[in-house]
């Protein structure tokens, strides 16, 4: 890794990082459904949002799946090629997918096939192209948050009609969604946070 990137990974890490982990597991481990269950974190990166989960939901098992395996990784992660996952239908009961699905070119096909490996249900995390200037900076959190990881960044945000769409092809419904997450401290959130995020549970609609 280049000096850039270092730099870029440590003021991250400092202003954001461990908040957002720890915000994301609670919110996660909120929306997963009680009992015991396996769970793939589907674009898990280093897994520590999945260790996060677990260690407030002792009741589940998670393990991952990304395109890119980090060289240390705090859960176990096979690699995919980015469109057919490694595992049999209904594999596990509940697939996680967090600020993952910005970074495909089809997110409803991305949900299909999550779809595909859960029997119980979808947990996703990402972002809304919704509000003042939402484009721009979301575009500026991403590359923050990822050039120094060399994620794929191809910018797909999508507005709430087009989540209900994609959802559909996907063959799935939303269940339930929060929108206020509490990522960011002030001032920070005044401009990072507004109606950009959400995490919603999805079922097969059918």
């Amino acid at each position: 890794m280049n000096g850039g990137k270092r730099v870029l990974n440590a003021v991250h890490g400092a202003l954001i990082f461990d908040r957002r982990v720890a915000v994301l597991a609670g919110a996660i481990a909120e929306m997963i459904p009680p009992g015991p269950a396996r769970v793939l974190d589907l674009g898990c990166g280093d897994g520590q949002v999945a260790l996060g989960v677990m260690r407030r939901r002792p009741d589940l098992e998670i393990e991952g799946a990304d395109v890119l395996v980090r060289p240390v990784t705090h859960i176990p992660v096979t690699r995919y090629d980015g469109t057919r996952l490694p595992f049999a239908d209904a594999s596990f009961e509940h697939v996680s997918l967090v600020d993952v699905l910005h970074h495909t070119d089809n997110p409803a096909a991305v949900l299909a096939e999550a779809a595909r490996v859960a029997s119980d249900s979808i947990i996703i995390k990402d972002h809304l192209r919704e509000g003042f200037l939402a484009g721009p900076v979301l575009r500026l959190m991403d590359w923050v948050g990822n050039r120094g990881h060399d994620v794929r960044l191809p910018y797909n945000y999508l507005h709430s009609g087009q989540w209900q769409a994609a959802f559909a092809v996907a063959g799935l419904a939303e269940k339930s969604r929060r929108e206020k997450l509490g990522l960011y401290p002030p001032p920070l959130n005044w401009v990072f946070e507004r109606q950009m995020h959400f995490v919603s549970r999805l079922e097969r609609s059918s």
